[in-house]
Order: structure tokens, then sequence, then C-alpha cells
């Protein structure tokens, strides 16, 4: 299904992904965005399968997981309305890298691989916008982690 509702444009314009774009820009993109529905319960993707593609959290609650060499399930981090996810596949052409689980019923908004490399050939100015946004938000990510980190390290030392 392809979205065309008319409140997408202010929600995606408040979400940290398309920050920046000029009107025809986010015109573009919406046009290449697919809604996907979840249900509770629901996997949306799994860690170590292909992706090529991203999706931006419309409505719902997401738990993100990663399986330890033992088979535990280590919760990652909790996604919301407004937070993108799967974007790793996209820059580094990697499997997943966490598991995706919907705690409740879930809206999501999926962007391909094909989709981007299209941005990139009709408006290589969204294009760019878009990752420098994708990569604010892996720096912000990066920058928990290490606090978490440093934390766990610290409480260690003691």
């Amino acid at each position: 299904m392809v979205v065309t509702a008319p409140d997408l444009k202010a929600f995606l314009l408040a979400t940290p992904f398309f920050g920046g774009l000029s009107d025809g820009s986010l015109d573009l993109l919406m046009s290449m965005l697919a809604e996907r529905r979840f249900e509770a319960g629901a996997t949306v993707v799994e860690e170590d399968e292909p992706g090529r593609s991203m999706f931006i959290v419309k409505s719902g609650r997401l738990a993100v997981s990663k399986r330890t060499s033992a088979g535990s399930v280590i919760p990652i981090s909790v996604l919301q309305p407004g937070d993108f996810f799967g974007e790793m596949t996209l820059i580094e052409m990697q499997n997943r890298s966490a598991t995706v689980v919907a705690e409740a019923p879930t809206v999501l908004y999926e962007l391909t691989a094909k989709n981007l490399y299209a941005c990139y050939k009709a408006d290589i100015h969204a294009y760019v916008i878009v990752l420098q946004n994708i990569n604010r938000e892996l720096c912000r990510r990066l920058r928990r982690a290490d606090d978490r980190f440093a934390r766990r390290a610290a409480v260690n030392d003691n």
C-alpha cells in the first residue's frame, strides 16, 4: 500500500529521518514509502536475516533485541513513533543486526534500498540530507552505547 495520508507530511517532518528536507524532496520520499502493519507479538525483522529496507515507526511500540552465542535474548532498546530502524542494512549491506518485535499493534513506513537508490538518482540533495540524518542517529546510538559501557565498567570497578 502506497502512503498518501494527508497528515503524513507533518508526521515525517517531525521525525529525525526527514529533518531538513524541502517540500519537493519530502514529496518524492513519501511517494516511495510503503505502509506495513504488524499485530502485537509479530516479528518485523529477525537478527541475521538478509535485509534491504528500513522502517519509520508511525504508531505502536517495538522491542529491539540481540541473541547471545548461548542463545539468550538481550534487550537493546524500545522504539516508539518517530523512531527508525533497519538503516544499517542499507548502509553496510549486511544482514540484520538485531531482532525487532512489535509489542503493540504497529504501523511502519518502509523504505527499500531500491527506492533509496531511486532518490539518489532523482534528487541527490535529498539523498545527502537523508544520509546525514541517518549518520546523526547512528552517532546518537553509539554515544548511548558508549555511556552504557562506561557505566557498566564503572560498576565492575567498584
